[in-house]
């Protein structure tokens, strides 16, 4: 049995620290061949604990865009488990592996494969400029490796909203040029195994509730021309082993709780072309889809809600669930024999520079001379070399680019620079110490005891006395209003709570209590859903346009279908103000 898993990790750091390793996490979906999308890294980024694991050889194709919202924003790996790199006839263990389908970015490297003939016909491309074909690439959108039997294409598909004309044009074009990478494939009579998150939900079953216009979608008529039942030459794995099923989803909203009510879409697939491996191939019968597949299933295990986490959704950013907000699938072949005698393709992670360590300045050269350099801290000097992990983090040690080695540390409010192995101590601005407190943002007023008594009795009896105070009440009476609500038009204004005199504990409790006095007001100016008379949760519109950065309130259970009472009701309510919105 051969098992290939696909799965949107939404951020491979996330997941290796949600499981404590990346071997961890593979071996938690115990599959030969793993595929990410989503791992939300550039290539410069990654790291030994990111991208190797013992018993896995690893290929990856990481964005190289610059564009606002995309550094760092896609990115696909595959990863291989195998028992060894060299000499091997293992099927996961791939013959060749190339990063994107376009063949540009492997065409000078010779790491990739078929790309020669797939550019030397540029007759199927002539539609397109290099820097287009460049620019599909460019997002680390797609990994594909040849395991002898079958070319597996690792993608994650574009998101386009229905009013962005630049990238439902980039996603046409995307999906246009890969199909035409299939084509080439096919003629050359190679299987094909497609897998990764497309962002497509093929047809209504396969999202929940479905607006008028979702069969209008040129995506999904796209995707279905694909399929063998309609023409096409590609089988719906998924749909192949599971043709009724229902509200079986992959994917579902982030920031909703709709994984409570499985109001989701399924937008993660598994493809599959060509003929079977028997000798028999002039049945339509004999194709790779039915002869070998013999399992094609949604790890629903995966999914970040349970029954028992919470018995609703408390909605906004106090409620995390942990994980991806996608699930793996999985395909499990039979009958897969294994292949020629071969090595790990160069595209493999194990060639990459980037996990042998970043690469040394001349600077860096040159402080190994100078190692006996001291540093001053406090009214010790202590050596550079005999300073402990611990230590040297506390100091902040930083080399200077000038001429005479300097050494920098930080001990409490004190900057402590070394040039020529004399220490000098100096008087850290406020810029350079560490995080204020809570109480150093109330502004300090006199206090006397007419206006605050100090009791050790009940910490809220402090609270109450300064509150009802006559000079905070004076002080203050633009912030609360007759009905003692919070006015959020006051609150940029200065809040003076009496706490200088204040012993420091304290001074502590009546700034925690204060504080929760005005969490207090504040949750009381929150309005109640109609649906539930609830209170709602505040959210802020990010979707550019002429209401961008305004607050709203809206119901704050979790999203759900319209028939069930229990879900979100439709609440809406616009804010008095607007969040501010960042420069």
């Amino acid at each position: 049995m051969l098992k290939i898993v696909t799965y949107n990790v939404n951020g491979i750091r996330q997941r290796i620290s949600q499981y404590g390793s990346l071997l961890k996490l593979l071996d938690s979906l115990d599959a030969d061949i793993i595929c990410f999308q989503e791992i939300k890294s550039t290539k410069q980024e990654l790291t030994a604990d990111l991208i190797m694991a013992q018993g896995y050889e690893s290929f990856f194709s990481c964005t190289r865009t610059t564009g606002k919202g995309r550094t760092g924003y896609s990115g696909v790996a595959t990863f291989c488990r195998v028992k060894s790199a060299f000499s091997s006839t293992e099927v996961a263990l791939p013959l060749a592996a190339e990063e994107g389908f376009t063949g540009l970015l492997d065409a000078s490297s010779g790491n990739g494969f078929s790309s020669d003939k797939f550019f030397s016909d540029m007759e199927c491309l002539k539609e397109f400029r290099k820097d287009e074909l460049l620019k599909i690439d460019s997002e680390g959108r797609c990994v594909i490796t040849d395991h002898g039997h079958f070319v597996l294409f690792n993608v994650y598909g574009p998101r386009a909203g229905p009013e962005d004309e630049e990238r439902i044009q980039f996603k046409a074009n995307f999906f246009k040029i890969m199909q035409k990478r299939w084509d080439l494939l096919q003629q050359e009579k190679r299987r094909i195994i497609v897998v990764g998150d497309l962002n497509i939900a093929p047809s209504s079953v396969d999202r929940c509730e479905a607006g008028p216009d979702f069969e209008k979608n040129e995506f999904r008529r796209w995707f279905r021309s694909l399929l063998v039942k309609n023409g096409g030459s590609f089988f719906d794995l998924f749909r192949e082993k599971n043709p009724g099923r229902t509200d079986a989803y992959t994917c579902w909203p982030v920031h909703t709780g709709a994984e409570e009510f499985n109001f989701g879409s399924r937008i993660d697939h598994m493809l599959a072309s060509g003929v079977c491996l028997h000798d028999m191939h002039d049945n339509d019968d004999h194709s790779l889809a039915v002869c070998h597949v013999e399992e094609c299933d949604i790890m629903t295990h995966f999914r970040r809600w349970k029954p028992g986490i919470s018995s609703r959704w408390k909605g906004g950013r106090a409620t995390k669930l942990e994980g991806s907000d996608h699930v793996p699938v999985f395909v499990t072949l039979k009958e897969i024999t294994e292949i020629q005698i071969h090595n790990t393709p160069p595209l493999s992670a194990r060639y990459m520079p980037e996990i042998r360590g970043s690469q040394q300045t001349i600077a860096s050269v040159l402080m190994k001379r100078q190692m006996t350099e001291r540093v001053g801290v406090g009214a010790l000097t202590i050596p550079v070399t005999k300073m402990s992990s611990s230590m040297m983090n506390a100091c902040e040690i930083e080399p200077s680019t000038s001429s005479n080695i300097r050494y920098v540390a930080t001990v409490g409010n004190q900057l402590i620079e070394s040039v020529g192995g004399v220490a000098k101590k100096k008087k850290m601005n406020q810029n350079q110490q560490s995080q204020l407190s809570l109480t150093s943002f109330f502004s300090k007023i006199p206090c006397t005891r007419e206006n605050v008594e100090i009791s050790t009795k009940d910490p809220s009896d402090n609270l109450e006395s300064i509150v009802k105070s006559p000079d905070y009440m004076k002080d203050n009476t633009d912030t609360i209003n007759k009905k003692g609500d919070f006015d959020e038009s006051a609150s940029s204004q200065e809040y003076n709570p009496p706490i200088d005199c204040c012993p420091e504990n304290d001074k502590k409790t009546v700034a925690v209590m204060e504080w929760q006095r005005i969490q207090q007001l504040m949750q009381d100016s929150i309005p109640l859903c109609e649906g539930h008379h609830e209170p709602c949760v505040a959210r802020v519109v990010r979707k550019p346009g002429p209401n961008f950065g305004q607050r709203f309130y809206a119901c704050a259970r979790a999203e759900g279908p319209a028939s069930n009472p229990e879900t979100r009701c439709d609440f809406f309510r616009w804010a008095a103000s607007k969040s501010r919105q960042k420069k």
